[in-house]
């Protein structure tokens, strides 16, 4: 008798695994019911009630999410490629490299007709056929404007003298890293597609004197500047929010030069077992509807053209003018040489 209520108790659990209501993730549910959703740990609540809840009533379905660091999430990707994950967002740089690693399935256009909407760097990105830009962001520069001597305009103004010892910039492996370095490269007058970034890495030489420290957080670089340790840094614009609480003061500026973009791609798990239901998931992320309530709550730039954002809300986004002098940077060329420029760079941040 007792190991027949054994037996049932252990069939009870099994049932309730692989239920509607839940999803175990190490064991690639057949439930078509059910979409496991790989992505970031910011904003949780926003993302349940204007992204996650939302898919849920409208497809009538369960959404399980897994957060974490992009790193820490494509580190489980590959070491379990059949580990559950559906779907799995991540940035433009490791977005490459998951494409060229064979992890990821190839998305048809005909499959996500919001495709056809994404403006048109996000589009150069999607046609490749694989991850597909929902988030756009790009890097400007903010400064003290009480702080600084005269005003910044230019990236050039970075290495101005008078910034001595009061600069930051973002570290090689963070997001905006390797725009750093395109932006150095661009100051230097030879691009990084030129020369692998050999001119580039001779400019941040030369700008190392203004430079306090390679910051890797947004809440790092807004205690900095509280703090008054330092008065300007190139910040991605998703960072400049948290920097004006710090510091109301605060001015940021996007150089008429031209800026870089980061894309926030979402992918799907070339072994997912539910790609019906990713791919509904996928056009869901790309509709006007989701990407204008995001944009209000999370500070997403949209990557849907057909999204109208108001001044206000258009403020410190990737979008209208600062959208027309965007460049999009090579990750294929940038991976294929970050191991030296990672060396390169920490070398130059720690001398």
């Amino acid at each position: 008798m007792k190991k027949f209520v054994a037996l049932l108790l252990s069939v009870l659990m099994i049932l309730s695994l692989t239920s509607c209501g839940g999803k175990d993730t190490g064991n690639n549910s057949d439930d078509e019911n059910v979409l496991v959703v790989s992505t970031w740990g910011l904003g949780e609540d926003d993302l349940m009630n204007d992204v996650f809840k939302p898919f849920e009533e409208k497809y009538n379905c369960k959404v399980v999410v897994e957060m974490a660091t992009t790193t820490e999430r494509y580190n489980k990707l590959k070491e379990n490629p059949d580990g559950g994950v559906d779907v799995i967002e991540l940035s433009q740089a490791i977005a490459t490299d998951a494409q060229n690693q064979g992890f990821l399935d190839k998305i048809n256009k005909s499959d996500v007709p919001n495709i056809e909407k994404l403006i048109e760097p996000a589009k150069e990105v999607a046609d490749k056929g694989y991850g597909i830009p929902y988030v756009v962001n790009s890097i400007g520069i903010i400064y003290n404007a009480e702080g600084v001597k005269g005003e910044i305009k230019e990236w050039s103004d970075l290495w101005d003298p008078s910034l001595e010892n009061k600069v930051a910039v973002p570290e090689i492996t963070s997001t905006f890293g390797p725009a750093m370095v395109a932006v150095a490269g661009d100051v230097a007058g030879t691009s990084v597609d030129d020369d692998m970034g050999e001119a580039a890495f001779k400019k941040l030489e030369e700008l190392k004197p203004n430079i306090v420290k390679a910051y890797s957080k947004s809440s790092d670089l807004a205690a900095m500047f509280a703090s008054g340790e330092i008065d300007a840094a190139v910040i991605g614009d998703f960072g400049v929010d948290m920097v004006k609480k710090a510091l109301p003061e605060a001015e940021y500026i996007v150089p008429e030069s031209g800026t870089y973009v980061n894309f926030n791609t979402v992918e799907i798990n070339k072994n997912s077992k539910n790609k019906e239901l990713a791919l509904k998931y996928v056009d869901y992320r790309l509709s006007e509807e989701v990407q204008l309530r995001v944009a209000k709550s999370l500070n997403e730039g949209p990557t849907n053209s057909d999204v109208k954002l108001d001044d206000e809300l258009a403020q410190n986004k990737t979008y209208g003018e600062v959208l027309n002098r965007t460049k999009v940077l090579d990750y294929n060329m940038i991976n294929e040489n970050l191991d030296s420029w990672i060396e390169q760079y920490n070398r130059i941040m720690s001398n």
